[in-house]
């Protein structure tokens, strides 16, 4: 399978493990080592200033929600559009660190689209191609609208985009539907 790096991964309606029960997943990393990807609908109570403050200790003037990126545990996580400041280029214009220096920066510094994440979403090698080919997830391209200013609507938005159209047979309806 190529990788599927800077792809959308769409909880399909049959996932049932409530760590992804509509979840929309940025695919960050994906190679035949395995994968790593951010739930960018999924937002904490939590506010970025309030980790900066209380587990950085450092002063914010951002006042964003922090989102749970998945189950499994990891560093503060950022997805972001300031190239100068990255780790990884998930896809064209959207990056990712976890480098503390760069996160500060991003922090005191940034004025571009910004996403703060707790946790993540981990893959073993094979795992997620198994879970593709079990239907559990949709794939779709990334876009910085969906991953940076997405909200918890985004799968189902995402689900009618995907769907729309796959289960009526456009032969089947009538030139006028009143009709129906």
């Amino acid at each position: 399978m190529d990788s599927l790096q800077g792809q959308l991964l769409i909880a399909s309606p049959r996932l049932v493990d409530p760590n992804f029960v509509h979840s929309v997943v940025v695919m960050v990393q994906h190679n035949d080592d395995g994968a790593l990807g951010l739930i960018v609908n999924r937002p904490l109570q939590t506010t970025i200033k309030d980790v900066c403050e209380k587990a950085l200790d450092i002063p914010c003037e951002l006042d964003g929600a922090l989102h749970q990126g998945g189950p499994c545990e990891g560093p503060l996580m950022v997805v972001h559009t300031n190239e100068t400041q990255s780790d990884i280029e998930v896809f064209p214009g959207v990056y990712f660190t976890t480098d503390r220096e760069k996160i500060e920066w991003l922090l005191n510094h940034n004025d571009g689209a910004i996403k703060f994440f707790v946790g993540y979403a981990g893959w073993a090698a094979g795992q997620l191609e198994s879970e593709i080919e079990t239907e559990s997830w949709l794939i779709a391209p990334a876009d910085a609208r969906v991953v940076l200013d997405g909200d918890m609507e985004q799968w189902s938005k995402l689900m009618t985009q995907l769907t729309l159209g796959k289960w009526i047979d456009p032969e089947r309806i009538p030139d006028d539907p009143s009709l129906n």
